[in-house]
């Protein structure tokens, strides 16, 4: 990250500081948050941008970017069943999460893609 963009996330922490106390308005706050927002994601992709046209030059730096970008969790917490005991087996854990989905998807009576567009069907657009 540039020096630039180091001093706006310090800005936006200090200005979310100050508007937790009141000296500092909402409006405020979310202006520098969007500027953070942008300025990161111009850094990002400058990065990749550079990463991409030096690739021949080096792939070391390429693929431990890339293999970075690829890590994830493997395990899965301690849960609690029904019952209120602890679930260690990672067996026992497939089941009880299984059982956890297939309830709330099968519950599930109208999603809410459904509602919105029976309400936009109904609205007159007039200039």
């Amino acid at each position: 990250m540039s020096k630039e963009l180091l001093e706006k996330l310090k800005g936006k922490k200090e200005v979310h500081r100050m508007w937790k106390k009141g000296l500092a308005t909402w409006e405020e706050y979310r202006n520098v948050v969007r500027v953070c927002r942008d300025a990161t994601r111009k850094a990002k992709a400058y990065l990749e941008l550079n990463l991409a046209r030096d690739v021949k030059d080096n792939k070391k730096g390429f693929f431990k970017y890339i293999s970075s970008k690829r890590k994830t969790r493997e395990n899965v917490g301690l849960l609690l069943n029904e019952v209120g005991a602890l679930v260690m087996e990672d067996t026992e854990k497939v089941e009880l999460l299984n059982a956890f989905f297939a309830l709330i998807f099968a519950t599930a009576k109208a999603t809410p893609q459904e509602s919105q567009t029976l309400e936009v069907e109904q609205k007159v657009w007039r200039k």
